[in-house]
């Protein structure tokens, strides 16, 4: 396989940027698109999911969302589910565009916060033969119920409330970090795996530390698992850790049973970014075995 550098435009004339892996073998091949998490960069661990699934002869494409890592957009570091959504789809798109690709076996892998956007996707866009949602966000109000401590929720209302006011009178939107153990520096996910995940080693220039303020807003008014029942008939692969304290273990286990058939589910004994790291062959093989099953040509 090889990979090359890619880029196409989105809406707003924003231009996203990411990675082109394509197998060995004569084309046409089926295809997956893939995105990183909540403020994260392709460089967070996506690289060995793709280079395992163009290994097994799909195209993949990986993609920086808008704002983030390579790509365009303005502000930086600004997460709005929706509009994330809306540049997949071109991504899909592009993807579909592409002369190796045979566009009729595209399938569509998402982790954590953008698990959430491969649900939502994949119960809105039937150009997706199959979805893979690796511990996926499925309720952002629940999820921060369990993670902000009842006491320090007034004073984060009244944070988002001060921003939006501010935003109103000129200023640009403010921004925390994305992780940091220290409690006097204000951050979206305080939990040592997570800051542990985040801070890994990336290339240079790659990814700052930094996300604004109403992505978090936006974060607690995201339930892609209300779409979950839609994604059928598009066959569906949840992947979730037992342990999962970002996205909650409990909360994915829930939304899996109101999903239809066709549907697998892969429990890894672990927290949420296990699947990442030690438990990387169960959850990339799973993944490979799903897109193998319903991508081939003779399944469809």
């Amino acid at each position: 396989m090889h990979r090359e550098d890619v880029e196409f435009a989105v809406e707003g004339g924003v231009t996203l940027r990411g990675w082109l892996f394509v197998p060995e073998g004569e084309p046409p091949h089926p295809a997956i698109t893939m995105a990183h998490g909540f403020a994260g960069v392709k460089e967070h661990g996506l690289k060995r999911f793709a280079a395992a699934f163009a290994a097994a002869g799909f195209v993949v494409l990986v993609h920086d969302h808008r704002g983030f890592g390579a790509s365009g957009g303005t502000p930086r570091s600004d997460v709005d589910p929706w509009v994330q959504i809306a540049d997949w789809r071109r991504a899909i798109s592009f993807l579909e565009s592409q002369p190796m690709v045979d566009e009729s076996r595209i399938g569509l892998w998402g982790t954590s916060y953008a698990g959430g956007h491969a649900i939502v996707l994949g119960a809105t866009d039937r150009r997706l033969r199959a979805v893979v949602a690796q511990v996926p966000t499925i309720s952002g109000y629940q999820q921060s119920l369990r993670r902000v401590a009842p006491d320090l929720v007034p004073a984060l209302e009244a944070a988002f409330a001060d921003d939006e006011r501010r935003q109103f009178h000129g200023a640009p939107p403010a921004t925390q970090a994305v992780v940091s153990a220290d409690p006097s520096i204000a951050a979206a996910y305080r939990a040592p795996d997570a800051v542990a995940f985040y801070t890994q080693p990336v290339p240079e220039g790659a990814w700052e530390n930094a996300v604004t303020l109403r992505s978090s807003r936006a974060a607690r008014m995201y339930e892609p698992g209300t779409w979950i029942p839609r994604v059928s008939p598009t066959p569906l692969l949840m992947i979730v850790g037992l342990h999962d304290t970002i996205t909650v273990s409990d909360l994915a286990l829930a939304a899996y049973e109101r999903a239809l058939q066709p549907k697998r589910l892969l429990t890894i004994d672990g927290g949420h970014f296990e699947p990442y790291l030690a438990r990387f062959d169960e959850a990339g093989g799973a993944a490979i075995a799903w897109f193998r099953e319903h991508l081939t040509a003779e399944n469809l």
